[in-house]
């Protein structure tokens, strides 16, 4: 079983993310395309893509995919996890709470579904402590209230 997740690193939240029973590039797309769509990162914005250096992260397709969304990739090199450490973090976060935590399983599907039950309680319900202990969806939804109290300041 795999799982690949995608993190917006300045909102500290999840905005992709897919289980599979292989590891091949489309599963990686799928929680590409889903973080893009999120995101809907613009060309010349800094976005970068920090992975390991997995098959599924290194074919040409997602190469491709991530050019046209305007996210430029950065594979670090093999044994240094500076490039990875959040996605490293979370995932070990992820195999501590759910995979290890709550096995053994059944089946892929309820893997997957626990998936989804714990990227919603990251995201909307954990309480991170460097951004003021709040979940993540809420510091990102005040940084929005706030630009647009600026904006309608001025």
């Amino acid at each position: 079983m795999y799982v690949a997740f995608v993190i917006d690193a300045y909102a500290r939240r999840i905005v992709g993310w897919r289980a599979s029973q292989t590891a091949h590039a489309g599963f990686v797309l799928n929680t590409l395309e889903q973080a893009v769509h999120d995101r809907r990162p613009v060309k010349g914005a800094g976005r970068d893509h920090y992975s390991d250096r997995g098959s599924h992260y290194l074919s040409i397709r997602y190469t491709v995919r991530l050019g046209e969304a305007g996210i430029e990739p950065s594979v670090g090199s093999v044994g240094d996890s500076y490039d990875n450490a959040l996605a490293e973090t979370i995932n070990g976060l992820f195999k501590a709470e759910v995979i290890h935590w709550r096995g053994p399983w059944r089946n892929f599907e309820a893997v997957e579904y626990a998936t989804l039950e714990w990227v919603d309680w990251f995201n909307n319900r954990r309480l991170l402590e460097p951004i003021g202990n709040i979940p993540p969806a809420e510091a990102e939804a005040n940084f929005y209230a706030a630009l647009e109290t600026e904006d309608m300041a001025e």
